[in-house]
């Protein structure tokens, strides 16, 4: 217990000290993702005009979810790639853990930071807007959690082929952009759009803010469904992680690039 408890602090630290080494680009990153969120919200004010602040939770809802979503699936699959450009990918493999056990820390560890960044990007929001938020800390931590897994999930997929073949950059920046029609979804019209990855979680965390309701007072079966769309996508994804890594080292993939 020990040793699982020195892994996690490790990747938490390593994590933690890239972001610290590098500050140019860390801030380039929160910087980028809030000019967007200008661009959208002032210039959606330029074209459809006050209408947009109608629906600004919606708006701040889909932001926050994009955010946090595209970091979290990102992280696991800009792993493999960098580990493997820094020659350490096969060290991971040789730990007493295994790739697998590492990748899944690090996973939550990636959780937990891209939360506090979505966290952050929700106060620049609404300092920015001037609009006040109906936020129950609790039930979005917990919504938003459920929501991620689904995200980790595709981001274990996307581990997997970049064990497999390697570059697949410029796949990850397209699946930012499927990100944005998942969270987008109209749920409350096409039910069956629920079992999609962070459709689900999106509906739920924009009635939890539109309506200002606590995670008990939302249906229990909108709720079960969004825990089932979490533990089928993770599921789903680690194991195609394994097989991934099963046939690198099968063929002998794992020590090139």
């Amino acid at each position: 217990m020990s040793a699982f408890r020195t892994l996690i602090k490790a990747i938490a630290v390593k994590d933690l000290t890239l972001l610290v080494r590098y500050p140019v680009n860390s801030l380039s990153q929160l910087l980028t993702i809030y000019v967007y969120f200008i661009a959208i919200f002032f210039g959606g004010q330029l074209l459809v005009g006050p209408a947009i602040t109608q629906s600004f939770d919606g708006v701040v809802v889909g932001f926050f979810l994009w955010t946090i979503a595209s970091l979290a699936f990102g992280s696991l699959a800009w792993t493999v790639t960098l580990e493997a450009q820094w020659g350490t990918l096969e060290q991971l493999c040789m730990s007493p853990f295994g790739l697998r056990v590492v990748m899944a820390v690090k996973a939550v560890v990636n959780m937990l930071f891209n939360f506090t960044w979505g966290v952050i990007m929700l106060l620049l929001m609404s300092l920015t807007t001037g609009k006040s938020l109906h936020l129950s800390g609790g039930s979005i931590l917990i919504l938003g959690m459920l929501t991620l897994c689904s995200a980790v999930g595709v981001g274990f997929v996307f581990a997997g082929l970049a064990l497999v073949y390697k570059r697949i950059e410029s796949f990850i920046q397209l699946m930012n952009i499927v990100f944005i029609g998942l969270i987008a979804a109209p749920v409350r019209y096409f039910p069956w759009l629920k079992m999609l990855p962070l459709a689900q979680g999106s509906y739920l965390l924009r009635r939890n803010m539109e309506q200002n309701r606590t995670l008990w007072e939302l249906p229990s079966v909108e709720l079960f469904v969004l825990l089932l769309t979490a533990v089928v996508y993770l599921g789903l994804g680690y194991a195609v992680f394994r097989w991934s890594q099963h046939r690198a080292r099968r063929d002998g993939l794992l020590g090139h690039y």
